[in-house]
């Protein structure tokens, strides 16, 4: 089969998602040719691997008149859809739609909560449901996301071919909320990007330097939104000051998606200015580096369990806290310290327990190592493979390209 597969648009700054999305295509560009079928990737410039023999690239970068008729296109598209239907089964790009159907491919695989045409077959990777399970966060509530995020998946998840998700936890609730037969869903869990680490030098010491981070800190890789938890942590670090007389440096980093400016006030009103450093977002070097050096990953978060952070501290030998929510121990195991992300003194006991500890913290990090082993990103791209496999031969018994159109 001629199969499309969208990466995603290359956009570092997203976080996790680029990250998954650059570790997918890496694996692509090295397995495509244990496979018969041929590959058509799209995405943006960043996004794309390196081509192999039986991959083929397209960009989605265009013009500025595309870009207005996509816009104008989009406009009439929504208009038409609510005066005669009353709802919208997805957001369209026509250059993304038209360059996709004119490829003649026979089906897609969308590394990522988009979807940009169902006119294909497609395979849908469902991050997670949390606009459901916690509407209250204003970046799954604010600004009309809600009820975007709801019309997608109630066609979108509804209409695919296969979902993929990376939990039990996950499959049930896709089940639960959208009626999807268990069948049509593979849980395929996460693994841990690779990392050339020989490419920071001088073991790091030199990035601490740069943004004058002093040692035994704990570290926080995660974009600033209110469901990322930095104020509970935040209450966790003055907790173990308060009660236990230890101050511990936190290092925060990653991109303002609104939140920092709240966060940054309560550090004031904590009186932990001098403890918490936030760089921003840093280039892949000094995240290596400030993994390394930490004293643990601390990461209360209300959101996951695709969390990126965690598996990457697993491979850089950094010790994991995190959330006690449904599916982190079904993608974690015993390698972390769990905990309450809605209990600061929770929080705290599991730091000061790593702190104290020094034989803990190593067994973290052995169980950590032992964890990733299990689980490649090159299983993953494969088992997606057997997944196109299984389809051929439904996909066989109609023509190539028959019934689809852009409108």
């Amino acid at each position: 089969m001629k199969v499309g597969v969208h990466l995603g648009y290359g956009v570092s700054e997203s976080g996790g998602q680029y990250t998954f999305q650059y570790s997918v295509g890496q694996a692509l560009a090295q397995l495509a040719g244990e496979t018969q079928h041929t590959f058509v990737v799209f995405g943006h410039p960043k996004a794309l691997i390196m081509p192999a023999k039986n991959i083929q690239t397209v960009p989605l970068q265009f013009s500025f008149p595309e870009r207005v008729y996509s816009r104008l296109y989009r406009t009439i598209f929504w208009m038409t859809r609510m005066i005669l239907y009353q709802n919208d089964n997805v957001s369209p790009s026509y250059g993304e739609a038209k360059r996709i159907l004119e490829s003649g491919v026979d089906m897609m695989w969308y590394v990522g909560p988009f979807c940009t045409t169902m006119e294909i077959p497609y395979i849908y990777t469902l991050l997670d449901l949390q606009h459901l399970l916690q509407p209250y966060f204003p970046e799954v509530s604010a600004n009309g996301v809600w009820k975007a995020r709801e019309k997608h998946y109630t066609v979108a998840l509804r209409r695919a071919t296969r979902i993929v998700i990376s939990t039990q936890v996950g499959k049930g609730e896709i089940e639960r909320f959208y009626q999807v037969p268990s069948d049509r869903i593979v849980v395929l869990p996460y693994a841990t990007p690779e990392f050339d680490v020989s490419s920071i030098g001088d073991n790091g010491e030199w990035v601490l330097k740069k943004h004058n981070i002093p040692r035994n800190y704990l570290f926080y890789p995660a974009q600033f939104w209110p469901q990322k938890n930095h104020v509970g942590l935040l209450h966790a670090i003055y907790l173990l000051r308060d009660k236990w007389n230890i101050s511990l440096p936190a290092v925060f980093v990653g991109s303002d998606k609104g939140n920092m400016g709240y966060v940054k006030g309560v550090i004031e009103q904590l009186k932990l200015s001098g403890q918490v450093f936030i760089p921003g977002f840093v280039p892949r070097e000094d995240l290596i580096a400030l993994y390394q050096h930490a004293l643990a990953l601390t990461m209360p978060t209300f959101v996951g369990p695709d969390n990126i952070p965690s598996l990457e501290a697993f491979a850089l030998r950094c010790p994991v806290i995190t959330s006690n929510l449904p599916g982190f121990e079904e993608q974690l195991g015993d390698a972390a310290l769990l905990v309450d992300p809605k209990d600061e003194e929770q929080i705290a006991f599991a730091i000061k327990s790593i702190y104290d500890d020094v034989e803990l913290r190593q067994r973290l990090i052995e169980k950590g190592l032992e964890r990733i082993r299990r689980w490649t990103w090159d299983d993953y791209v494969r088992a997606v493979f057997k997944i196109i496999d299984d389809f051929q031969p439904i996909r066989r018994s109609w023509s190539p390209g028959s019934g689809y159109k852009l409108r």
